[in-house]
């Protein structure tokens, strides 16, 4: 894409639009920033990461760029687990993180305008004391910024009632690859006019816009919630539980379900019993101010189905929820372990489950399940043995099969290859057995509109 001369040029301009303090070119920040919490399929360091303050900073970072044909790679907190944020060959690592200010709360309008650096949950701080909440809480809400949760469409426990980001987003400040800012949406709920240009951006991981002001829907903070704990004998009776409440029309705020190996592990981390006390548990939390009535009906309608269930007194549940949010252990992704992002439609949990678990028998591969049972999302995390460094080129090899047969198992049933995570870089080998050839070429020539050159985040999503 770029000669050395243009590449040394875009630097050195860089230094000159920018203050020296938000240009870094040291060898820790260059590593820190060249990765999100992905494997690594290729890595490269980027020529510099910058930091900009403003949407004039992010304006004159990317036109530096688009006039030296150089990429830019924007990221947040880089909490990402699909490699959407990893830095690509001869590319500029662009960290919104200082871009954090909350700009405007409406409590009447029930909204917030906010810099794509503020962190989920300070948006969610500053959104209580209205009695207001920002519905997505991806595990990672504690650091993760809602750029970045844009830039992936993230979702998280409560999706099952109050959806995904692109359920709470009603507009948005893009910089486009030119350098130009365009403003999409509208402040109402409601908007039809033309294209829905603040859905398409929404989810496209950086690679036709960088995202510099979100405009978000807020909902009621509740007043009341309610937590009940089923802890079944094995993982088919608790998928059964998740029907069951579906067809007592009660609609959970959080429906999480969590396998054996998944108790083991935290009992591991956290000294806790979990395993003394079934084989799958599963997790059901309702709010509002019917709050008390829908967890009695989902109490009697989970005992019925054989569950184990906690009383009226929710604490020790909101403590499981809480370990839950943890649930995927300490460990980051990387080449020996990978975590999944499938979906399948939610009657045919117990059957995909069943089919990861054969698969990881018969492969000799660990296997641990969590999901967002609500909606059918499951992170199977897949793992292999290893003793320092080391480890036998079949136990890999037997580690990407049985990822390869858990993906074609999940589109078989209907499902598809991410439900939350996005596909970044690491999806990428699995994308063309979702989509048809020409609905990927019709996305390629979405791409070539807004990014002629091709600069934006290379190599993702698509």
């Amino acid at each position: 894409m770029t000669d050395g001369g243009f590449v040394g040029s875009v630097v050195d301009e860089l230094e000159g639009i920018l203050a020296a303090s938000q240009v870094d070119m040291t060898e820790t920040a260059l590593r820190r920033y060249a990765v999100d919490q992905a494997p690594v399929l290729d890595f490269q360091l980027p020529l510099a990461v910058v930091f900009p303050e403003t949407v004039a900073d992010v304006q004159a970072v990317v036109r530096a760029c688009a006039g030296s044909g150089v990429a830019v790679v924007a990221r947040g907190a880089g909490t990402g687990v699909s490699g959407g944020a990893h830095a690509t060959r001869n590319c500029v690592v662009m960290s919104l993180e200082r871009m954090d200010r909350i700009l405007d709360i409406n409590p009447d309008d029930e909204t917030a305008v906010v810099e794509p650096g503020v962190v989920n949950a300070v948006l969610n701080e500053a959104a209580a004391v209205h009695g207001l909440m920002y519905a997505p809480d991806p595990a990672s809400f504690r650091s993760s910024t809602i750029g970045g949760n844009v830039a992936t469409n993230a979702g998280g426990l409560r999706c099952a009632k109050y959806g995904v980001t692109r359920d709470s987003v009603l507009a948005l400040d893009v910089v486009l690859a030119d350098g130009s800012l365009i403003h999409t949406g509208h402040q109402t709920f409601k908007g039809v006019a033309g294209y829905d240009l603040t859905g398409l951006f929404v989810g496209s991981e950086g690679t036709l816009g960088i995202v510099v002001g979100v405009t978000v829907r807020l909902k009621y903070l509740p007043r009341e919630v309610h937590t009940v704990a089923a802890f079944y004998p094995d993982f088919r009776l608790a998928a059964a539980g998740v029907l069951a409440v579906g067809r007592a029309r009660v609609q959970p705020a959080i429906m999480e379900l969590l396998d054996g190996g998944t108790l083991a592990q935290l009992d591991g981390i956290h000294g806790s019993d979990l395993t003394t006390r079934g084989r799958s548990l599963l997790l059901v939390q309702t709010d509002g101010f019917g709050a008390a009535a829908e967890a009695e009906v989902v109490r009697e309608v989970l005992r019925t189905g054989g569950a184990v269930v906690t009383t009226e007194a929710s604490a020790e549940a909101e403590r499981l929820v809480e370990l839950r949010r943890h649930s995927r252990g300490v460990e980051v992704d990387d080449e020996y372990r990978v975590g999944e992002d499938v979906a399948v439609p939610r009657s045919r949990l117990v059957d995909y489950v069943a089919a990861l678990e054969s698969m990881a028998a018969e492969h000799d591969v660990h296997l641990k399940v969590v999901a967002h049972a609500g909606d059918g999302n499951l992170h199977p995390t897949f793992w292999i043995d290893r003793t320092g460094s080391a480890v036998d080129s079949g136990a890999m090899d037997r580690l990407n099969r049985v990822l390869d047969e858990s993906i074609t198992a999940a589109l078989a049933m209907g499902g598809t290859i991410t439900g939350e995570h996005g596909v970044g870089q690491y999806k990428l080998r699995w994308l063309g057995q979702e989509q048809p050839e020409p609905v990927r070429e019709l996305q390629r020539r979405i791409k070539d509109l807004f990014d002629p050159q091709g600069i934006l985040n290379p190599g993702k999503a698509i």
